[in-house]
């Protein structure tokens, strides 16, 4: 029986299909059980792994936990210690390719995920374990873009030639899926990304082409961005750590390392094929 968090997310979602196409057990904890969505088959349970008690009656013939840390949030270290006096074996867990980088250009932890918090509670947990330390992922260009996009055909953001190398969400899941069924990759800090290093200008070029659309992107200054940022909710602090992640990878292009490749057997997703199937989130509505 595996245990997943962040059920109905991005990676948690797609390797719960993946699981149960493998015949595992899966068992989804979920603050919403009724609105979860999730395939026949699967046992969904109220909980909070934030709250590390409000799982525990779940744990009953859980052997492997697959960890979401924005799920989790600051209670890595207890949800580890309560896993290990139950029958855990093994816990996955995602985290981010620049986890140890300076935490001010790393601005989901203004967004609730600890990475480092929760990779470091699982590497020193005693137990088997893996992490999948991710790429950007590429539905993040939904969140930045894609109001813009359906408003117009000009992205206004800053640093224009800003690299990423976006990794398709199914991907991360297929390599945790492997990581939880399989002994390859234990005791390992995978670095995930996807198969190509693009600008923010060649990621709107992608998805323009997806939608049938010629998009450009227009560099605004960086002042300009960050009042727009917080303008709509964000955080200072995210703000100004996205900002210096992104100025960043200019002097220091993203990395590409080619291990969803060596572990899957097949090429990395492009983000010219993550933009086509998620085409719709784009697009304009019919009028």
């Amino acid at each position: 029986m595996i245990l997943v968090t962040g059920a109905t997310g991005n990676v948690g979602r797609p390797l719960i299909d993946l699981l149960v196409n493998e015949g595992a057990g899966v068992r989804a904890v979920s603050r919403d059980p009724g609105a979860a969505g999730l395939p026949a088959g699967v046992e969904v349970v109220a909980g909070d792994p934030s709250r590390p008690d409000t799982i525990t009656a779940h744990l009953s013939g859980v052997t492997s936990v697959f960890l979401n840390p924005r799920a989790v949030g600051t209670a890595a270290g207890e949800l580890v210690d309560l896993l290990k006096r139950h029958e855990v074996t093994r816990v996955v867990t995602v985290s981010a390719i620049n986890c140890d980088d300076d935490p001010a250009r790393q601005p989901s932890r203004y967004r609730g995920e600890l990475n480092k918090e929760v990779e470091d509670a699982v590497v020193g947990s005693g137990l088997e374990w893996v992490s999948l330390r991710s790429s950007l992922y590429a539905s993040n260009g939904i969140g930045q873009w894609a109001a813009q996009i359906r408003a117009g055909d000009v992205v206004f953001g800053p640093y224009a030639a800003a690299t990423a190398a976006p990794i398709d969400e199914r991907d991360i899941a297929a390599v945790g899926a492997r990581a939880l069924l399989g002994d390859g990759l234990l005791g390992r800090r995978v670095e995930l990304t996807g198969p190509d290093r693009l600008t923010q200008r060649e990621m709107v070029t992608t998805i323009g082409d997806a939608i049938g659309r010629s998009l450009r992107y227009q560099e605004i200054p960086p002042d300009g961005a960050r009042n727009a940022i917080v303008g709509i909710g964000f955080p200072e602090g995210f703000a100004d750590a996205l900002l210096a992640m992104q100025a960043g990878s200019i002097e220091r292009p993203a990395p590409v390392t080619g291990e969803v490749a060596t572990i899957l057997g097949r090429p990395a997703l492009a983000y010219a094929r993550w933009a086509a199937d998620h085409a719709e989130a784009f697009q304009r509505s019919a009028a």
